[in-house]
């Protein structure tokens, strides 16, 4: 529907120009949305999807392995839009301290981005209600460290921004003036908790991603903290009972029309031409996670059944090969750390590993040698390579 624009501009001064600062309605839209045959029918493939993906743990015998490598290939996405160059294994590797080559910002950058993300969620275990001190507290973990570390971490704005150009003057886009980011945060914050509307949550959570990305109210961060709201929005709702939902690769891979659609509801009013995409992105992201869920479930199963069948050898194997599912990347000393195997252990139970093609030493080295699991890591990469 066109509903004409979402907002009012606010004319102000930016050193010698003038410019027209975008500053949204609150929500929701108005008139209200209309949930059309095709819509509604988006509505609930995306539904059904996420109810799969809620039941995903009935699939792995441990879903804390795939989390902890899932949440952070949702990190390495969600950076590499706001331009990062680092890759899943780069991260792996700054978190094993082993990370030659690597532009540290940017594999800071992600790696701040994981613990932003387990702030927010443990908070939200914790009790702690999805606002704006909590958006304010993932903030600033997010810019704790590398880029970014001097633009007001944890702190709404107190002074312009814009997207895209060199200044104001020349941007595609204004958002709010400074000054009207408290009101429109506030207003933002009680559409996340309201009820009387009717609203299904994965609606609101559409809207509300688009509306913190109007508001634009840090100086930096914004694009990766309205990703996480989503995630967070529909953990705190209890649609999603750990957090496996992640958009970034959707946006990702149609980075223009998911830009172009921001701008358009601006202009347009057509909130229902944004949903659709959403909703598509959230049916497609989360059939996703199932497969390579499933993938990671099966492979499991399949590689433990030929290290047992290895004879004697197999019982260090097997927990040598139940460090590297927790961990895809490790050296030998880590090994002997979560196993509790000596060294020499440890290394020929790698071996045989090695010999099976379970797993491939990257370093060449005598000393402190690294091991991928590399079909793990191959499942979890797609999309993440960088060019």
């Amino acid at each position: 529907m066109q509903r004409g624009e979402i907002g009012s501009y606010e004319i102000m001064t930016t050193g010698d120009e003038q410019v027209r600062a975008f500053v949204p309605l609150p929500l929701p839209p108005k008139p209200a949305l209309v949930l059309d045959g095709a819509l509604q029918q988006t509505l609930e493939s995306a539904l059904l999807a996420l109810g799969r993906l809620d039941g995903v743990s009935t699939l792995l015998p441990d879903q804390t392995l795939f989390l902890y490598t899932y949440v952070r290939k949702e990190a390495v996405l969600s950076s590499q839009i706001e331009g990062t160059q680092s890759s899943l294994s780069d991260l792996l590797l700054f978190e094993l301290e082993e990370a030659p080559g690597v532009p540290l910002d940017d594999v800071v950058e992600v790696s701040n981005y994981v613990a932003a993300l387990e702030h927010g969620l443990r908070r939200l275990v914790e009790g702690f209600p999805l606002s704006n001190r909590l958006l304010r507290e993932i903030h600033g973990v997010l810019l704790s460290g590398g880029r970014g570390s001097d633009k007001m971490p944890g702190e709404f704005r107190r002074s312009q921004n814009w997207i895209g150009g060199t200044r104001p003057g020349n941007a595609s886009f204004v958002p709010p003036p400074h000054r009207a980011v408290p009101d429109c945060m506030a207003a933002l914050e009680r559409f996340l908790h309201a009820s009387e509307d009717g609203l299904p949550l994965l609606l609101r959570a559409g809207l509300a991603h688009v509306q913190f990305e109007t508001i634009h109210p840090f100086l930096d961060g914004n694009g990766r903290v309205g990703r996480l709201l989503v995630t967070l929005l529909l953990c705190h709702a209890g649609v999603l009972r750990e957090p496996l939902l992640y958009l970034s690769l959707y946006f990702k891979q149609h980075r223009d029309r998911y830009y172009d659609l921001l701008d358009y509801v601006r202009h347009s009013g057509d909130w229902e031409a944004w949903l659709a995409f959403f909703l598509e992105g959230v049916a497609l992201t989360a059939t996703g996670a199932v497969i390579a869920a499933q993938q990671i479930a099966q492979m499991f199963q399949d590689n433990h059944k030929r290290i047992e069948k290895t004879g004697r050898r197999a019982g260090s194997a097997v927990r040598v090969h139940e460090a590297l599912k927790a961990r895809p990347v490790l050296h030998l000393s880590e090994v002997c750390r979560r196993t509790t195997l000596s060294f020499p252990t440890a290394a020929r139970a790698m071996e045989l590993l090695v010999q099976q093609g379970i797993v491939r030493e990257i370093t060449g080295k005598g000393r402190n040698r690294l091991f991928v699991y590399d079909q793990y890591l191959a499942i979890l990469n797609e999309g993440t390579e960088t060019p």
